[in-house]
């Protein structure tokens, strides 16, 4: 049964990206299959993923954070500066709807993926730079996200920055620190070393979870708006995730980080936790009470759904390029 589950794990962990899209594709087509993933159940979902992020951290990770805090510092600044206005200027370039603007700009105003930290190892890059950027831009979140959605959303929206800061806080927040306290407490113990093996696995079922009951959501207005919506959102996240890559990149070239740190930081800017930014989108803006007065709200999520399948996509594509350059160098 052990060897069952490890197998799970390692298949899940290599496949991520192939299993969100298979989720998407079951939920658009059999949506009672993912109908009960909404509200209260996408909030401990996304608490669950966070829990696992926190079983990661050592005491060890925090100090490596007072050894380097100008680079952490550097790479937190980019993540909330370039990432948010990014997005906005995209909302305004394909002059996109409302709603569909503060899906994006929520994207955009996230910290990093928890997926990025794998990235960074595929892709040779820091990857103790990579937890540090993570988790920096993690405890941030609670203030920062907030924040940036009021100031960048569209003033015809309504944004609940308090009510925000609050759900960040014990979705996120919480799971992490007590993750990292489990870890710090039992991390000796053989059977909780096995239980942190597998964790990966139940991250990425937990992406997939979000990422299906997301697609019930908007399918609907999938369907009344054709391929047309889908492949405007697709466009944007693209531009969206690709330039956070090329940005952050030029960042630590800027900051003459050496090749490992150039590519973490890319990976880092670029790869957003859209799953945290999908449970803010239903929880503040596609809320049944908005939904009712303003039934185009649902559109929020759309951008969020697409970045959770589009970035851990592209982010693995990116570290399998910077993996092939070394090894074409190398020869």
């Amino acid at each position: 049964m052990l060897k069952l589950v490890r197998y799970i794990t390692r298949f899940l962990s290599s496949y991520t990206s192939l299993f969100v899209i298979g989720a998407a594709i079951v939920a658009f087509f059999i949506p009672p299959a993912f109908g009960w993933v909404k509200g209260n159940v996408s909030s401990i979902i996304i608490g669950i993923i966070m829990l696992s992020m926190g079983l990661a951290l050592r005491v060890e990770d925090f100090k490596n954070l007072a050894k380097r805090p100008l680079d952490i510092c550097a790479g937190a600044l980019a993540q909330y500066t370039i990432m948010p206005l990014v997005a906005f200027a995209l909302t305004k370039i394909f002059g996109l709807d409302p709603y569909l603007a503060v899906g994006i700009v929520l994207v955009g105003c996230c910290p990093g993926g928890v997926s990025s930290n794998v990235m960074s190892y595929l892709a040779k890059g820091d990857v103790a730079f990579s937890v540090g950027m993570t988790t920096v831009s993690t405890l941030l979140a609670p203030i920062m996200t907030p924040l940036l959605v009021l100031w960048l959303a569209d003033t015809s929206i309504n944004v609940n920055a308090l009510g925000m800061f609050l759900n960040i806080l014990y979705v996120t927040i919480g799971p992490v620190m007590i993750g990292f306290l489990l870890n710090h407490f039992l991390g000796h113990k053989d059977a909780f070393k096995e239980i942190q093996a597998n964790m990966p696995s139940v991250s990425v079922v937990g992406l997939a979870l979000i990422v299906g009951g997301v697609v019930v959501t908007v399918r609907p207005h999938l369907l009344s708006n054709g391929f047309g919506l889908l492949f405007l959102v697709l466009a944007v996240v693209f531009f969206h995730n690709a330039l956070g890559y090329v940005l952050g990149y030029n960042v630590g070239r800027a900051l003459r980080f050496n090749t490992a740190k150039k590519r973490t930081i890319a990976i880092e800017v670029g790869v957003q936790n859209a799953g945290m930014a999908t449970v803010l989108a239903a929880s503040f803006f596609a809320t049944p009470e908005n939904l009712a007065a303003h039934p185009e709200a649902a559109l929020c999520v759309v951008p969020c759904a697409i970045s959770c399948a589009y970035h851990s996509i592209s982010g693995t594509i990116l570290a399998g390029i910077f993996a092939r350059l070394d090894k074409k160098n190398k020869a």
